[in-house]
């Protein structure tokens, strides 16, 4: 049951494709998020549009625990997550084409049930690919540093969806492309679903995790014996939360990506309705290179240079100079968006990268230590599925509890979807909010990370200790 320390790097970039598709997914859904809610697009309410995003989210409280339960204790010969990333990568991109096939002209109340219906559809979808290809990236290699290594090359290869996704907002407005908004979000949506099936597939084909051939303590997995072990499986998940560094990891998760989630359409509306007056076609370009950009210098700067932290320093104060690097990234903000000079909008991007940049490069290499911890003090079978559903929940169902929270704000603020223009109040409370919000979460994950303590020297000893049980060299 060994696992090697270096992974080739073939592996290293099929595991990034699956990863591109995770921020794919939700970037795609992003973008047309904010088409529903605007007035050339579906004019939809902002709270019910959120609703389609934040309601499906609650399923993945169960399905995401059961789909790691079943990938921990599957026995095939093409190993315990293979197939089921495979499966899934399908189940995706069919479901999120079908998904968006809407019309703007039909009834408001048609398309919100629809898209909810189907948005719930997608999410089994994607459990059953997501889950199992975040335990495999667990459990690619068992060295401290080569972990991190791995999850920053997969990181940056994902963030190739951040920086191409934005240009959907100048591509689906383009009136020589498409006749109407609408159309261009369903033929975007088909050629997204061929994507993420031919990308998704790749981590099935080429990645390789740890041979459980004589891994112990594993179940049968049937359909009864499924829902027959649901009191297993949340005895399970109590267990893993129980284990201090990881509820740590899993909550400063929670606060960083959601108070940036909360905010993140902020910023299309206030480079729109703020520097450009309401004008969709001179705002376009800007709204597009404002996150591509973000994206594309978290790639090549901000992800070397936090890899290089978290071997100088180690992960936990990486995580912590890089989170405090990106709230004054933040802050500068409030004088990037600056109507008089459009190019001061990329002034806080060089720091406030550092935010996302660290996040799931350092939380994800973190888990798989902590995965060696759970072996270490519960024994076998190792349960990287487990975590990684766990994990993954608290994001995405945070993620959908943003999204919601996202609308609501937006209305209390004064936003008017089916408006031109917005009041200068609505602009100032969007201003402020975009700022402080996620400033304050970050803040709190400092917090909640300052005393963790699983480091490089106790990652080492717990890794001598389980090849001396295992039997290995």
């Amino acid at each position: 049951m060994s696992q090697s320390v270096k992974v080739p790097i073939g592996q290293k970039a099929a595991f990034g494709a699956g990863h591109l598709i995770n921020n794919l997914i939700p970037g795609i859904l992003g973008v047309f998020v904010v088409i529903l809610k605007s007035a050339d697009g579906f004019g939809m309410d902002t709270v019910l549009a959120g609703l389609i995003v934040g309601i499906p989210r609650l399923f993945d409280a169960i399905t995401d625990p059961v789909m790691g339960y079943v990938s921990d204790n599957t026995s095939s010969s093409y190993g315990r997550r293979r197939p089921y990333i495979f499966i899934g990568a399908i189940l995706s991109g069919l479901i999120f084409a079908i998904l968006w096939q809407v019309h703007g002209d039909n009834t408001e109340m048609y398309n919100f049930w629809y898209l909810l219906i189907f948005s719930i559809l997608l999410i089994f979808g994607n459990t059953i690919f997501s889950t199992p290809l975040i335990a495999l990236g667990y459990e690619m290699t068992s060295d401290y540093r080569e972990r991190t290594r791995l999850m920053s090359f997969a990181n940056t290869i994902g963030q190739v969806a951040w920086m191409l996704v934005p240009f959907l907002y100048v591509l689906i407005p383009d009136d020589s492309l498409f006749d109407t908004q609408p159309e261009g979000v369903r033929t975007v949506a088909l050629i997204a679903g061929v994507v993420i099936i031919i990308l998704g597939i790749l981590p099935a084909i080429f990645c390789r995790g740890i041979d459980a051939s004589k891994m112990e303590g594993r179940e049968d997995i049937t359909l009864k014996s499924v829902f027959g072990s649901m009191g297993k499986i949340f005895k399970g998940i109590k267990k893993v939360l129980n284990n201090k560094p990881f509820a740590k990891l899993c909550l400063a998760t929670f606060l960083v990506f959601n108070g940036f989630q909360i905010v993140a359409e902020f910023g299309v509306f206030i480079i729109n309705f703020y520097m450009f007056d309401g004008d969709w076609g001179a705002s376009k370009w800007w709204i597009a290179l404002f996150p591509a950009v973000t994206a594309a210098y978290t790639a090549f700067i901000a992800i070397p240079i936090i890899n290089w932290m978290a071997n100088k320093y180690g992960k936990r104060k990486a995580f912590i100079y890089a989170t405090l690097i990106s709230i004054v990234g933040y802050i500068l903000k409030w004088w990037g968006f600056d109507p008089e000079n459009y190019y001061m909008v990329f002034l806080p991007i060089p720091l406030m990268a550092f935010g996302m940049g660290c996040l799931f490069t350092l939380m994800m290499s973190m888990t798989a230590d902590v995965c060696d911890l759970d072996e270490f003090e519960n024994g076998m079978p190792r349960k990287e599925g487990t975590f990684g559903a766990i994990y993954w929940w608290m994001i995405k169902v945070g993620q959908g509890l943003a999204l919601v929270f996202s609308g609501v704000i937006l209305k209390l603020l004064g936003y008017d979807p089916t408006a031109t223009t917005q009041t200068a109040e609505a602009l100032t409370g969007m201003r402020i909010t975009d700022i402080v919000l996620p400033v304050i979460t970050a803040l709190c994950a400092i917090w909640v990370m300052r005393n963790y303590s699983l480091n490089e020297s106790r990652a080492k000893e717990i890794k001598e200790e389980l090849v001396k049980r295992r039997g290995e060299l």
